[in-house]
């Protein structure tokens, strides 16, 4: 796929007139085809793979919150960056997930062709079915280059985005609790 992918660069960079063949160009579509793969190796991955069991028997039933996980993804309409933190929390019912695989699950969704809405509600549904919580609370907040190098070009803007699922969607205190904790 890489060789396929950097014929296509090659191309796109003739079609923008410039010489595939002068020194500073000579490899890059080699290196933006790994960069893409890299970019959207979420595609590759799985929920299972990603979780790799790492879920332990805990007696907690109190809400956890992981928070300001960074993430960098492509938005689907022009395949430019966005980026920015997500915050997750989840009350527990009997397990828990290990702490570096909420990273991982925003990771392997993020690289995917997304949209911050379609993002944030995959996070959080992979959340609840891994761990079967009471609720989970994902809140995202993102710079999109879409908006800020082209088109309307406002550099101070960002979205936020929320998805609420159980007792976090029911309960105006327990999602106001997610909220305060995470300053929003």
């Amino acid at each position: 796929m890489s060789d396929k992918l950097a014929a296509h660069y090659s191309e796109i960079l003739t079609i923008l007139g410039e010489d595939v063949s002068r020194n500073g160009l000579l490899d890059t579509p080699n290196r933006a085809a790994k960069a893409m793969q890299f970019l959207t190796d979420g595609y590759a991955t799985d929920l299972d793979t990603v979780v790799n069991g790492a879920i332990f028997e805990a007696d907690s039933d109190e809400m956890v919150i992981v928070q300001d996980i960074e993430f960098y993804s492509l938005c689907e309409h022009h395949i430019l960056p966005f980026i920015g933190r997500c915050h997750i929390a989840y009350i527990p019912q009997g397990r828990v997930l290990g702490l570096s695989k909420f990273a991982r699950i925003v990771d392997m969704y993020a690289r995917r062709l997304q949209i911050q809405e379609g993002l944030t509600k995959q996070i959080a549904d992979a959340v609840q079915q891994v761990t079967g919580a009471l609720g989970v609370g994902v809140v995202m907040e993102g710079k999109h280059m879409c908006m800020m190098m082209r088109g309307v070009q406002k550099q101070n803007s960002s979205m936020i985005t929320s998805v609420m699922l159980g007792s976090f969607r029911r309960s105006q205190a327990t999602r106001d609790e997610f909220l305060r904790l995470i300053g929003k």
